[in-house]
């Protein structure tokens, strides 16, 4: 695996020139740092060490004024070269550049003890025990400390074979697999258009495949790649890398934003992280801060909302969410730094814990599902934020972003886990799960509504699902409310009949006088056959009120034995089914029908011929042609 080393230290400590003697490559390309001596912007280098190895360089601004270009080349890098001026010792941008490494995460590197050539072998020698003492308290605490001179060549080659352990040691390094490049430059090449550049820090990508800038997600093409100036077809994590693609003008791209492949990333106001603040720190984090925040190339102001305390002391740790004025595209695991605005300098940093952030309460029990995604195996970190989700469920691209687990792997504990009932994939379509806790909740909650809906309305045969996803499920997803259905049908919680459910156990139960009426309103339209009086007449002739027959009416018609044409019109279903037979008996011989046809068929005048033609549009079984009736195809 490709690895990235980059510089730190203070400036006119040798950064520049020590990377010139290594690789034979000046970094300082601009025209204004010639001038004035000092590195300005991000430089890039490559060095083939003696095995065949060879690494990328960064070469990062050691002014104070540009600790934010320093930031950007830093969130790529595998390890550090530190560089201490041996005339000098440790200097404030030392210190500075330390904390954002150590906040990186950045956990291996080395120091170059630079202008050995300057200083007596005594002060040479008492540099190398101020820079150790001061080291010992950091992850540089082991290093080598190597005394070079990059005028005379003493020392390199001593730190050329460091190097290569180290490089050795480096290609360890896991990744998520999705492809991700920050960008922290952008230019015109003649003949070549538009070309960013930098360090792909994971994934691969190659030369005709599709991706997206983000956060705004404007797509583009691979149209040529380049790896420390050489054409190639494929670049691979660690790897510094120049991109030309397709359709973008310089002036719409920027440093900060990031390369990815579409879909694949998930840009959020709101992130959760663990957030550290620096034993250094020259006064407490509040609460509600507004920050400079680091992350990747980007730089941005943010606020920061403290879940557990009002204010975080020098040296402490605590969970937090950074909102952001725009969306942010980050992954699990990522780093970022934080710097104050007075004093402008490095106070905090830390890791996302998830970069696609919801609301918490603060010092609340929200914080424990919160909690766990800091020391959580990858399983348990799965399970946690489809707990978090809760009825909207995540997608394997959204749960790839929230665990950083490599494609393969988290496939495959999707599966053992939906094998094992503990989530489920409810939506095939868009791969979208849910926990196990939301199948069981919404299972008796629904179970509950059904046992409600008979309770309150004894003389239904049950609920339709039209009814469930109008009104107990309007909340939820079409899909995942079809899957609770589905599966409590499966798990005999429920029972069918004609697309109405209802719960195993429930049957219709009538009162006397309601079994009587059932008995008589029945009778009565199976006797009227064909023209069957008003409704109103109906109420009249039995002495009943409207809402006592409607109730009972419902039920004939639940049961299949009378049919609805409007609100005042009900026939038996003998009745309907004649007339259908009618007509289709028609068709049989005539491809039209009109309605003086329809009388003549059935007797009936137009008191009873509209509607019923109406009704027979209405279950497309006719259809209307102008002033006759077609017959629909397929009956």
């Amino acid at each position: 695996m490709p690895i990235i080393m980059g510089t730190a230290g203070h400036i006119d400590h040798g950064k520049t020139t020590l990377i010139k003697a290594l690789s034979g490559i000046d970094c300082d390309r601009l025209k204004d740092e010639k001038k004035r001596g000092i590195t300005i912007e991000l430089g890039f280098a490559f060095l083939d060490l003696p095995d065949g190895q060879r690494i990328g360089i960064i070469d990062v601004p050691g002014h104070e004024k540009f600790v934010k270009n320093m930031v950007a080349g830093a969130a790529g890098i595998d390890f550090v070269l530190l560089t201490v001026a041996a005339d000098e010792g440790i200097m404030p941008q030392t210190k500075e550049h330390l904390e954002i490494c150590s906040l990186l995460g950045i956990t291996e590197g080395l120091v170059a003890l630079t202008k050995m050539d300057t200083v007596d072998p005594e002060l040479l020698e008492l540099a190398q025990e101020e820079v150790q003492g001061y080291l010992s308290a950091s992850f540089l605490s082991q290093a080598p400390i190597i005394p070079v001179s990059a005028h005379t060549g003493q020392g390199i080659p001593e730190l050329t074979k460091a190097l290569q352990e180290l490089s050795a040691k480096s290609r360890e390094n896991t990744s998520s697999e999705i492809f991700r490049l920050p960008i922290d430059r952008v230019f015109t090449m003649r003949g070549h258009g538009t070309v960013i550049t930098g360090t792909l820090i994971d994934g691969r990508i190659s030369v005709g495949e599709n991706i997206a800038v983000y956060p705004r997600e404007r797509k583009t093409k691979v149209r040529g790649l380049q790896v420390h100036g050489q054409t190639v077809e494929t670049a691979h994590a660690g790897q510094r890398t120049a991109m030309n693609v397709a359709g973008l003008e310089v002036e719409n791209l920027q440093r900060g934003e990031c390369l990815a492949k579409p879909g694949t990333l998930f840009p959020s106001t709101l992130w959760d992280v663990e957030i550290s603040l620096l034993s250094t720190a020259p006064k407490p984090l509040k609460h509600r801060r507004e920050i400079h925040f680091h992350h990747g190339t980007q730089e941005t102001l943010a606020r920061v909302y403290l879940l557990d305390r009002d204010q975080l002391e020098p040296g402490e740790t605590c969970l937090a969410q950074v909102r952001f004025p725009e969306p942010m595209a980050g992954i699990f695991g990522d780093r970022y730094v934080i710097r104050a605005f007075s004093p402008l300098r490095t106070i905090a940093g830390g890791m996302i814990l998830s970069p696609m952030g919801i609301k918490v309460r603060r010092r609340s029990q929200d914080l424990d599902s919160l909690q766990a995604l800091r020391t959580a195996d990858h399983v348990q970190r799965v399970l946690t934020h489809l707990h978090r989700a809760g009825k909207t469920g995540l997608t394997g691209p959204e749960l790839h972003v929230l665990t950083a687990m490599p494609e393969k792997h988290l496939d495959r504990t999707l599966q053992d886990l939906a094998s094992k009932q503990q989530i489920f994939l409810f939506d095939r379509e868009e791969q979208r799960y849910v926990s196990r806790q939301i199948i069981e909740d919404l299972t008796g909650d629904l179970l509950e509504h059904v046992r409600t809906f008979h309770r309150t309305n004894p003389m239904k045969a049950g609920i339709s699902r039209g009814m469930l996803s109008t009104g107990w499920g309007r909340g939820l997803s079409f899909k995942l409310l079809h899957f609770v259905i589905e599966r409590c049908l499966k798990k005999k919680g429920l029972v069918t009949e004609k697309e109405v459910l209802r719960l195993p156990e429930h049957s219709i139960s009538l009162a006397s006088d309601q079994s009587q009426l059932k008995k008589e309103l029945l009778r009565t339209y199976d006797q009227a056959a064909m023209q069957p009086p008003n409704f109103n007449t109906v109420l009249e002739t039995l002495n009943v009120s409207k809402k006592e027959a409607l109730g009972v009416i419902d039920l004939l018609i639940g049961e299949g034995k009378l049919v609805k044409i409007n609100d005042s019109l009900y026939f038996s279903t003998q009745a309907v089914d004649q007339v259908r037979d009618l007509i289709l008996e028609h068709f049989a011989a005539h491809v039209e029908l009109s309605p003086t046809d329809f009388k003549e068929l059935t007797g009936l005048s137009r008191k009873y011929s509209i509607p019923l033609l109406e009704y027979l549009d209405k279950q497309k079984i006719t259809m209307r042609v102008g002033d006759v009736r077609k017959l629909r195809k397929g009956q």
